[in-house]
């Protein structure tokens, strides 16, 4: 993967590398939706892709997250919470995230229900799945996953959108694919419930072996804006 020199590089490079892998798999190019994950990355670099015309982006920090949406206020931005969530820091995500990715228990999703503000479009939300069943990767297993999603799908405040996931990371695409392909049959296992469009799944290293079995959203943040320093604080 070649990385950018600039922001606006990276992001046309990857729409490239969507809309090639879209193409590859026989479907519309425009299907698939890129979020510039911006974790770690300054207000100043959220702007820069904004200015080309990068609307969404993905956030693992709140505290972190929550300044740079202060900083950017005034920009009609769609913000997406990615990750491990703390029952602890459901009310912020509640009141301040267009998305969260990552609820894998009853408890955080009734929490982000009840602290949903009153007059806000409902919290879109994705189910995680551990498809590799890493004990050290958050997610509710497949087998569980029906039952916490007809418990979730009913809550006021939320919209179930469908399954995010991080496969264990492999550089084989036989691999990729068979991982992602677990993904998007879970999802259709799901099929008696309505509404769930979603395929939240592939990062910078596999976003075409993702986009080949089915992610409507990709995930990309080192394509875009190059490596990532690292970061003492832990995931919200």
């Amino acid at each position: 993967m070649n990385l950018p020199h600039t922001i606006p590089e990276g992001l046309l490079q990857t729409q490239r590398r969507i809309h090639a892998a879209e193409a590859a798999a026989g479907r519309p190019v425009g299907q698939v939706r890129l979020i510039a994950v911006s974790k770690t990355r300054p207000a100043e670099a959220v702007m820069a892709a904004r200015e080309v015309g990068q609307r969404e982006f993905g956030e693992n920090y709140l505290q972190e997250a929550l300044e740079k949406q202060r900083q950017l206020a005034q920009f009609d931005l769609v913000w997406h919470f990615i990750g491990p969530i703390q029952s602890n820091k459901t009310r912020a995500l509640a009141e301040c995230f267009d998305w969260v990715h990552g609820v894998d228990r009853l408890k955080v999703a009734e929490r982000l229900s009840a602290q949903r503000p009153p007059g806000r479009l409902p919290l879109n939300i994705c189910l995680q799945v551990n498809v590799s069943g890493e004990a050290s990767k958050a997610g509710v297993s497949p087998e569980a996953l029906g039952e916490l999603a007809r418990q979730v799908v009913g809550l006021p405040g939320l919209r179930l959108r469908g399954l995010m996931a991080i496969p264990a990371a492999t550089p084989d695409p036989l691999q990729q694919r068979a991982a992602f392909r677990a993904v998007r049959h879970a999802l259709e296992s799901l099929a008696d419930i309505s509404g769930l469009d979603t395929l939240s799944m592939g990062m910078s290293d596999d976003l075409e072996a993702a986009i080949s079995e089915g992610a409507t959203l990709v995930r990309v943040g080192t394509a875009i804006f190059g490596p990532r320093s690292p970061r003492r604080e832990s995931v919200a």
